[in-house]
Formats: structure tokens, sequence, C-alpha cells
């Protein structure tokens, strides 16, 4: 089975998820071909999303819980 990550996009009241040429030379699909798909949505991964916050300190918690 081969695997790829790709984002859905609407076409009209559809969604539609490409499949990129090389899978499909990797595969042998065809036009009109039969084929199986399983469906996962990602998780998010939020690490790095805010590079500037400064890392916590022991004062910093020790405040925050009696504030």
């Amino acid at each position: 089975m081969t695997q790829t990550i790709q984002r859905a996009k609407k076409i009209g009241g559809s969604l539609m998820l490409r499949i990129p040429k090389d899978i499909v030379e990797l595969e042998h699909i065809q036009p009109g071909e039969a084929i199986q798909m399983e469906i996962k949505k990602l998780r998010k991964d939020w690490f790095g999303a805010f590079p500037t916050l400064k890392t916590f300190t022991k004062e910093d918690r020790l405040h925050s819980r009696y504030e």
C-alpha cells in the first residue's frame, strides 16, 4: 500500500483529492479503474507554532497557581 498526504479541495458541492503522478505510475492506476482509499484526518502539530514564547520557569508556575 502506498501512502500520501493531500489536502481536500472543494469543487462544486463535492470535495476532491488528488493522486500524485508518481503514485499513479507506481501502482499502475488507469482512468476509470476502481481503487480503495482509507481516509483519516491528520492531527495538527503545534510544535514550533509560537517560537517567541519563552519557556516557563519554576517561579512562573508558582505565580500562576496563586494569582
